[in-house]
Formats: structure tokens, C-alpha cells, sequence
């Protein structure tokens, strides 16, 4: 099952090779494999026997590298650091990227300019010279820990602009029925926009954000070029203790690696926990009083509208299948279910004295003559404001 799943979205990217083409392919991986085994082996073998220097596999090197106080004095200091930095660049990115996002589609054209404008300028700018610049201004400001706020807001500015196109593009590539019918419905292009349009875009780019974030982690590196106590900085730091740099920078690696696998699963599983969240109708019928112009509340209008039967009476189920907000799925079945479509072979085929049917009496006759020719248990149209016939 899995091998026919692959080979139906592998044949989708191109056509499936014959024998021929299987054959080939089968050669060049295993000479790429054989190429790749044989650098290893020379990596290896010249780390074993440098041309100066010592044996770099030496347990000699690597046991610092792995001792206690490494990781108590060294390596998870390092990691705090790391990830101090990155959580508070990634809320700071996400709140930069969400402002300025919207600003570049208000419908005032200043408000989008300028946002355009700080968009653009921040994603041209290097980060690390962002820092660079930040890291400056800060010392001679006389602000603590200079290092930690450039780092900070060079992550923030650089990033914050790669969520800020997420969330334009976002909105942009949803189906223009939205605004249309947010717009038909009352509602401004600014309402629109804030209460239709960006909450589907930024559950929409919930994963390239994520993967985003990889990226910011990553980018914390960077700061210590500028003195920055980071993962890396704590490992350079190290190495340079116990001369084993080439150690203790693989450390670091695989514990950057781990991370960044990490963020990136959750990246990949994103997609298919949004779909099972939003599969079928995920929005409760509106409940609220009804309000004048308030188009939240048409199911409520139109079943106040409703003309009452039997003198007044209050329908125990109201036809609210007619609003403009109206639940769209399996609706013709929901429709004659409660009773309101008549005509349904099914609910003429109902049996009358059965207990669990009684919701369909206010609106259906008790069939008087079976045997003739006309369809039993048609009474008259709820929504044309006449009572159907008392049993």
C-alpha cells in the first residue's frame, strides 16, 4: 500500500522510468554512495594521522568535550543563552511580522507605504550588521547586556519582515470570495480584513512560521561575533581551554542539529494537525441577541420572522437553513430531518406513533387515508405562515 502511495505522488513530479531508467539509477547511487563512504574514510583517516598537530580521534580530546563540568559550566549556560535570545526574537518577530504585515494591506496608502517601506529596508539589511550597528548603540547608550538586546532586535527586525510577506502573501493567496462576501454581508474592508481575512492567513502560515523559526534559532550564532555568551561562544570557549576546538564544535553542532530537527518535525506535522482541526464546520450557530444590521445574527432574524403556528406557539425547531450564514454540509438531509421538508419520501414514510418521531407533529398530518392516491402526511408550509391540520 505504502509503495503504490509513493509511486502515485512520485509519478505525479514526472513519469515513472522503465527498466532501463531503474538501472541507471540504481548505478549512479550506489557510485555516489561509494564516493561518499571513501571521504569519509579520508576525512577520518587524515584527522587519525594529521600532518601536525595530534591524533584529533584521541579520547584525550574528546573526553572534555563530554565531562560534567562541560556541560554544567559550559554547554547548557551557552544553551540558556541560546534560547533566551531565540524565544524572545521569535514573540517579537511574530508581533513585528503581524503589524506590519496588516499595515501593508490597510486600505490607507501612507499606512501602506511606510510599512512597505520598513519592510524592505529590514530584509535587504544583513542581520549581522544590524547587530553590528546595534550592538554600538547600545554600549554607548549604557544599556545592560548590550550584546543580548542587539542580538534581540537584529532577530527581530530581519525576521519580523520575513513574517510580515507571510502574512501578506497569506492573505493574498486566499480566494477573493472572502472579502466579497465579508463585504456583502455589512461589513468594511477594514473589518474584512481583521476579522475574516488575516485569522485564516495566520492559521494558514502556521508552518512556514515555524520553519522560520529555524532559522531564527540558528541565527543567534551570530552574536558571538560580538561577544555574545551563546551555545557556540560557551563552546569556543571551551575548546580553547583544553585546545580541543574541532571537539567541542561538534558538541555544539549536534546539539544545534537536535533543535533545529526538532522545530522542523513540528514544521512538517503542522499541515495535517490543521487539517484534522478545520476538517467539517468548526463555528457554533450564533447565539446572541438579535441586533439590528448585525449580519452575525441572520439565522436568529429569520427565525423571529418565522409566523408561529398553532395561535403563537414557539417552533420547537426553527427552519434556519435559509440565512446567509446557513450550515452548508449535509443540509438537505438536516432540512428533513427536523421536519421542514415534507415532500421527502422519507419523512412521509415515518410512522406516526413512534416515540422517537414525535418532533416531526407540528409540522406534519397524520395520514387519513392511506390507501388513496394522495401523499399521506403533506401538510401545509411552515415557512407560508399557515397551520397544518390538527390531527
Amino acid at each position: 500500500m505504502n509503495t503504490q502511495t509513493n509511486n502515485s505522488e512520485s509519478a505525479v513530479l514526472f513519469d515513472q522510468p522503465g527498466p532501463r531508467g531503474r538501472r541507471m539509477i540504481r548505478i549512479f547511487n550506489s557510485v555516489a554512495a561509494v564516493l561518499i563512504i571513501a571521504l569519509v574514510v579520508a576525512v577520518l583517516a587524515r584527522l587519525h594521522n594529521p600532518p601536525q598537530g595530534e591524533n584529533q580521534l584521541s579520547w584525550e580530546l574528546w573526553k572534555p568535550a563530554f565531562d560534567y563540568e562541560a556541560w554544567s559550566d559550559f554547554y547548557l549556560p551557552g544553551l540558556w543563552m541560546t534560547l533566551k535570545a531565540a524565544i524572545v526574537a521569535i514573540i517579537g518577530s511574530i508581533v513585528f511580522g503581524v503589524v506590519f504585515g496588516i499595515g501593508r494591506l490597510v486600505p490607507s496608502r501612507l499606512v501602506r507605504a511606510v510599512s512597505a517601506v520598513i519592510v524592505e529596508f529590514f530584509r535587504a539589511v544583513p542581520e549581522l550588521l544590524l547587530m553590528v550597528f546595534f550592538w554600538r548603540w547600545f554600549a554607548f547608550a549604557g544599556v545592560s547586556s548590550p550584546s543580548y538586546w542587539a542580538v534581540v532586535g537584529g532577530l527581530v527586525l530581519y525576521n519580523g519582515s520575513v513574517v510580515a510577506e507571510l502574512v501578506r502573501s497569506g492573505v493574498g493567496n486566499l480566494p477573493h470570495g472572502q472579502r466579497e462576501a465579508a463585504v456583502a454581508l455589512g461589513l468594511s474592508p477594514m473589518q474584512s480584513l481583521m476579522t475574516v481575512e488575516v485569522p485564516q492567513a495566520l492559521y494558514a502560515m502556521l508552518p512556514a512560521t515555524i520553519t522560520q523559526l529555524v532559522v531564527v534559532l540558528k541565527d543567534t550564532a551570530l552574536g558571538s561575533i560580538i561577544m555574545y555568551t551563546d551555545l557556540l561562544q560557551e563552546s569556543r570557549r571551551l575548546g580553547a581551554m583544553y585546545f580541543n576546538i574541532l571537539q567541542t564544535l561538534v558538541v555544539a553542532g549536534v546539539i544545534y542539529f537536535i533543535l533545529d530537527w526538532l522545530l522542523s518535525r513540528l514544521a512538517e506535522r503542522m499541515p495535517a494537525v490543521m487539517q484534522r482541526r478545520t476538517w467539517g464546520n468548526t463555528v457554533a450557530e450564533p447565539t446572541a441577541p438579535i441586533a439590528i444590521m448585525d449580519a452575525t445574527n441572520a439565522n436568529q432574524i429569520a427565525a423571529a420572522h418565522e409566523p408561529m403556528p398553532f395561535g403563537g406557539a414557539e417552533r420547537r425547531f426553527h427552519d434556519h437553513y435559509h440565512g446567509s450564514n446557513a450550515t452548508t454540509d449535509h443540509w438537505q438531509h438536516a432540512h428533513y430531518s427536523h421536519g421542514h421538508d415534507l415532500q421527502h419520501p422519507e419523512v412521509r414514510a415515518r410512522n406516526w406513533d413512534e416515540p422517537l418521531r414525535d418532533f416531526a407533529r407540528p409540522f406534519q398530518t397524520k395520514p387519513k387515508n392511506p390507501a388513496a392516491g394522495k401523499n399521506p402526511g403533506v401538510g401545509q408550509d411552515s415557512d407560508a405562515g399557515q397551520t397544518p391540520d390538527a390531527e
